[in-house]
């Protein structure tokens, strides 16, 4: 969500020009041994997982983690690397679909993937389930402190009252910021209209004078230690304060919010396949897929391992909302050419 993971696309395109060249050269040096080569986002898999992969299989497993999509694709767009596992969100997946940078899987190698819940398949990013398998999923809304907002929270709104200023915490992201105000105004999550991409930009220009501080991971220590009473957050991370804070509480707004999936992916060319495909099957088996999720905190598509959990855990709202709820919310997808009006847009945000 990386939980900063998600989409500070132009932070990242000014970083990875100058990283371009480097590449995965996790190789060993015999090359008759079986090796796998893991590319995926910081602090995202119990690593403990990835001994057990190994001694169950006899496959090496070479691990390297990445900030943000935008550097995972471009250090493959750049070829410099040897990757056979990445971890793209959904709209990184649409595009590297459309760019052919992603293998077909073999699902026939792939036995747990029965344990993947029904409506976790055939989602608009890889519609006809060949690229990706999802690997967790949540919302963003808004985390609150019971004590210090007595209002009801329950309208983006909210991050708009001037009660509050100084006291909210907002997301360093284009596309989670711009689709905060989008939802507050009634529009798209993903709409290509210049007049509402350029509303938004004005709300949250508006907005500005009210915010404490835009932020990443660092939002989880901070509204554990109350320095805010609201902050806009990913689902996962929420889970996780409220269990180091019992005054936090975590609402997706009734204008809805964004849904996104997290998946396991092959690039294109991967030396490594069926060990990958053995992999993703290894991370699909119910008791380690269990393990996982109670490790990064997110929420799991796989019914198998949901079952497995403790009841507080899956029936928990935070991670697990209704379908009423998820029925508001929208999935991103590649905007492709339009990104760059949301990076002009946030752009006059920030320069405010």
């Amino acid at each position: 969500m990386i939980k900063s993971r998600k989409f500070i696309a132009l932070l990242a395109a000014t970083i990875v020009a100058s990283s371009l060249f480097v590449g995965c050269n996790n190789k060993t040096k015999d090359s008759s041994k079986k090796v796998l080569n893991v590319y995926n986002v910081g602090d995202y898999i119990d690593e403990s997982l990835l001994k057990k992969f190994e001694d169950k299989t006899g496959i090496k497993v070479n691990y390297e983690t990445y900030d943000t999509n935008e550097i995972m694709y471009q250090k493959l767009k750049g070829g410099n690397s040897s990757y056979d596992i990445v971890v793209p969100s959904d709209y990184m997946v649409e595009k590297m679909i459309k760019e052919d940078m992603l293998e077909k899987i073999d699902f026939n190698s792939i036995e747990n993937y029965k344990n993947i819940d029904d409506k976790f398949k055939n989602l608009s990013y890889d519609p006809k389930n060949e690229y990706s398998v999802p690997y967790m999923w949540g919302t963003y809304g808004i985390l609150y402190n019971k004590k210090l907002v007595k209002d009801p929270v329950d309208s983006w709104d909210i991050l708009w009252n001037e009660k509050y200023k100084g006291q909210i915490f907002m997301l360093e992201s284009i596309r989670d910021s711009m689709g905060v105000a989008l939802k507050k105004l009634g529009y798209s999550l993903n709409t290509t209209k210049d007049d509402e991409i350029n509303k938004a930009k004005e709300a949250l220009i508006k907005q500005k004078p009210l915010v404490l501080a835009y932020v990443n991971d660092e939002v989880k220590d901070r509204m554990v230690q109350e320095e805010a009473a609201l902050a806009v957050v990913y689902s996962g991370d929420a889970v996780t304060m409220k269990q180091k804070n019992a005054n936090l509480e975590y609402v997706i707004p009734k204008e809805g919010s964004n849904k996104w999936f997290d998946t396991l992916c092959i690039p294109k060319g991967a030396k490594h396949k069926e060990e990958a495909e053995k992999f993703i099957d290894f991370l699909l088996d119910p008791e380690v897929s269990k393990q996982n999720t109670e490790y990064i905190g997110y929420s799991t598509p796989n019914k198998a391992a949901l079952d497995l959990l403790d009841d507080k855990v899956k029936n928990d709202k935070t991670a697990y909302p209704s379908d009423d709820v998820l029925n508001k919310c929208e999935v991103f997808v590649d905007l492709g050419d339009t990104l760059k009006k949301y990076d002009d847009a946030w752009l006059q945000v920030k320069s405010k």
